[in-house]
């Protein structure tokens, strides 16, 4: 197996990169530029869609996975995440990607600097990557309280 390093923050150019790491660019590049149209066409607009993180609990199907990133998206606080020490693993028309995010969030709190423990799954869906599951997890329980708040009292 082998662990990627160079991070990937959604300024990926998509000429160069294959499909899979397009998928997986495609959902930064939305994140970080607060793209929810670009967010909904990097996921599955099906009832199987799953995500599991520290502010929005799990979530099922898009059009609940779609309302937090669309709170995150209108909420006055600025944020960058990228992915970086992660493995890509394929079965068939799934893959899935397995490692890290870092970032900043800031809010009239203060600035967060984060660390997120992340993996994605990805199917193929009429010839393009399409995300089914993310997963994140903060491992630290102070920055994790923080970051809560931060969003919640957003």
């Amino acid at each position: 197996m082998k662990l990627e390093q160079l991070p990937v923050t959604g300024r990926e150019s998509e000429t160069l990169a294959g499909p899979k790491m397009r998928a997986l660019s495609q959902f930064y590049r939305a994140l970080n530029n607060r793209d929810l149209e670009l967010m909904a066409r990097n996921w599955t607009q099906t009832e199987e869609a799953v995500m599991d993180n520290p502010v929005g609990g799990i979530k099922r199907g898009w059009p609940a996975i779609g309302a937090v990133y669309e709170r995150l998206f209108s909420s006055a606080a600025s944020f960058w995440f990228e992915f970086y020490d992660y493995s890509l693993h394929e079965a068939g028309d799934v893959f899935y990607a397995v490692g890290r995010e870092r970032g900043e969030y800031a809010s009239n709190r203060g600035k967060l600097v984060m660390s997120i423990r992340t993996s994605r799954i990805f199917r193929l869906i009429d010839g393009e990557w399409r995300q089914m599951h993310h997963h994140g997890s903060i491992d630290d329980a102070d920055l994790l309280r923080e970051y809560q708040r931060a969003v919640f009292e957003a």
